[in-house]
């Protein structure tokens, strides 16, 4: 009789550990720019599509200062930076994701508020975390990694960064390695130097996240001025980084920073974010020469004639990142432009003009996406090779940052406010 007890607790503890692992498993962290993956794309199931500002909110948290980085949540914190006195004091937030409850308010770095694009703010880049340490971009180009109690561990300050935008890139972690590019243009005496002529300065950094020291850095050769957030292929057992900025797009050895390929992608100021998919590399390549190009993946040396795989110059999005859920292509253009692709093809499926303008990156979750406008209306569609709106949202607040999702929630940065979207857990 004992040993049937013993037995029957035995199977009911495994099973509720099992449950346990399960839940956890749904649960889903947002680390970094766009997510897990990088592409804005999250796992999780039961996330809400519909809400206002007098409903579906969870909770609502006034943040100080001018910012447009997009908030990250890893377990139940949420982090978000921002610039206030002026933009001089960059600082970096950590709130309960429960409750909203800001724990605490750090300033990390007192910087320069030099010249900037009035839409960019002094406060831009997203910052990434692995759970233990959360890892941050000044605007002058200053990195530095902050522990989760809030306290600053190191500082990277090599270089003072000068782009005629002012920063918008946001770094990545990769094992060991925080890696942020910077494609800045001169503050001499000649502006156009890097921006809208060519130079050899663009590099990216790669430094060991435990101490700030400097791995390695990758050389573009020439190109000009972005804020193009990198993403990491991984295929035939091997991981390189994908990286593009004004005039290239480039694929980089991550153990040493050796350029291992590039593309001629003309245009300046490229904005959004890489994404890859069917052995495919998705790109645009910014103003004044705008088209979405898309790049086959295994080149070497320079592919522009070999491994471009198509490209259009109708209806490119220039800031927010594009959205790949196979087998489709989805954007946005800064106008309101909507449109699906198909990934492997370039074939236009649908066209639809969902108004206002856009600055944020959309996301896909349980088979929807979510396109976040300037005025804070998220229009939600079903996944899929027709336009079906499922629901139009108002918040009635600007909104540029990009959208999280953790723990079946929606987490909105605006001007002013983080909102918490769903229901309580």
């Amino acid at each position: 009789m004992r040993t049937n007890f013993r037995n029957r607790f035995f199977c009911m503890l495994l099973a509720a550990m099992a449950l346990m692992s399960f839940n956890s498993a749904l649960a889903e962290n947002w680390p970094c720019f766009r997510g897990p993956t990088r592409q804005g794309i999250s796992h999780e199931k039961d996330i809400p599509i519909e809400w206002s500002q007098t409903s579906g909110i969870l909770w609502k948290t006034p943040i100080p200062g001018e910012s447009w980085s997009s908030p990250v949540v890893f377990d139940d914190r949420v982090f978000v930076t921002t610039a206030t006195d002026g933009g001089a004091s960059f600082r970096l937030l950590c709130l309960d994701r429960l409750t909203g409850t800001v724990l605490w308010d750090k300033q990390v770095h007192r910087q320069n508020p030099g010249h900037r694009q009035k839409f960019n703010s002094y406060a831009s880049s997203t910052p990434v975390t692995d759970g233990q340490n959360i890892y941050v971009l000044a605007f002058d180009g200053t990195l530095a990694a902050v522990s989760n109690e809030g306290s600053i561990i190191w500082t990277h300050q090599e270089f003072e960064y000068y782009s005629e935008h002012g920063l918008a890139v946001s770094p990545i972690l990769y094992r060991d390695l925080l890696i942020v590019p910077f494609d800045g243009s001169s503050s001499g005496p000649d502006k156009r130097l890097g921006w809208q002529k060519s130079w050899d300065k663009g590099l990216i950094l790669a430094v060991d996240k435990k101490t700030g020291k400097v791995q390695w850095k990758g050389r573009r050769g020439l190109s000009r001025i972005a804020h193009v957030t990198p993403q990491v292929l991984s295929e035939n057992g091997r991981d390189q980084l994908i990286s593009s900025a004004g005039n290239v797009v480039q694929g980089f050895d991550l153990k040493t920073g050796r350029r291992i390929w590039t593309a001629a992608n003309s245009g300046e100021g490229v904005v959004p974010s890489i994404v890859i998919g069917e052995g495919l590399i998705f790109t645009t390549s910014g103003f004044g020469d705008s088209a979405i190009r898309t790049i086959r993946t295994g080149g070497k040396g320079d592919v522009t004639k070999t491994h471009i795989a198509w490209e259009s110059a109708e209806d490119v999005s220039k800031i927010p990142s594009m959205l790949y859920a196979k087998p489709f292509l989805f954007l946005v253009t800064e106008t309101g432009v909507a449109k699906c692709l198909r990934a492997s093809t370039g074939e236009e499926i649908w066209r639809e003009r969902l108004g206002g303008k856009y600055w944020a990156s959309p996301i896909w979750a349980d088979g929807r996406i979510y396109f976040l406008s300037e005025k804070g209306k998220t229009t939600v569609i079903a996944d899929g090779g027709e336009f079906k709106v499922l629901a139009e949202n108002e918040l009635k607040e600007k909104c540029f940052a990009s959208p999280a999702v953790s723990q079946k929630h929606i987490f909105i940065r605006s001007e002013n406010n983080i909102y918490c979207i769903g229901r309580g857990s």
